[in-house]
């Protein structure tokens, strides 16, 4: 898989997780403007595809939970059934929506502010400093005062003695 493909994962994933409210909003407008061709999509491609390995529409794959799993005259459902093939297909038109408005919407658009942001002039004011560095500043400013107040009252300090009567 190239790179291209796998940053085009990456960010379609981080769609789906981050929960922008701006994007979410696009989604769902979106969203509701492809539901049509989605569930064309579904009905016209996938069923067929899954109705090679059994029934055309998957609103009819479920599970008997408790038996018995039949109509009845009236054209009720008698027993508990899990309908998992309508949660398939739900899932799969989510997916197909949000990976048509992602890489329809959002990745033009992602690669649009980029694009915008390059061509700013760049900033060249430095930051402004943490207060960890400005005490590290003062430190340091401290330390240097310090070291030069000693340093000239020991020059001061031997001045006044004179020259020394050590011998050499």
């Amino acid at each position: 898989m190239s790179e291209e493909k796998q940053g085009a994962l990456a960010g379609f994933k981080e769609f789906l997780m981050r929960g922008n409210v701006v994007e979410l909003a696009v989604a769902v407008v979106i969203g509701a403007a492809f539901t049509k061709i989605v569930n064309s999509v579904v009905e016209g491609v996938i069923n067929p595809v899954v109705g090679a390995v059994g029934p055309k529409d998957l609103e009819e794959y479920q599970f008997c939970l408790k038996a018995p799993c039949a109509e009845n005259a009236a054209g009720e459902m008698e027993g508990i059934t899990i309908q998992w093939g309508s949660v398939l297909s739900a899932s799969l038109t989510f997916l197909i929506t949000a990976a048509v408005v992602y890489f329809c919407m959002i990745r033009p658009m992602n690669k649009y502010k980029a694009r915008l942001d390059a061509r700013k002039p760049v900033d060249d004011t430095p930051a402004a400093k943490t207060e960890l560095e400005l005490l590290a500043e003062i430190r340091d400013a401290l330390v240097t005062q310090r070291t030069e107040m000693e340093t000239s009252n020991g020059a001061a300090v031997g001045a006044q003695r004179g020259p020394s009567s050590e011998p050499r």
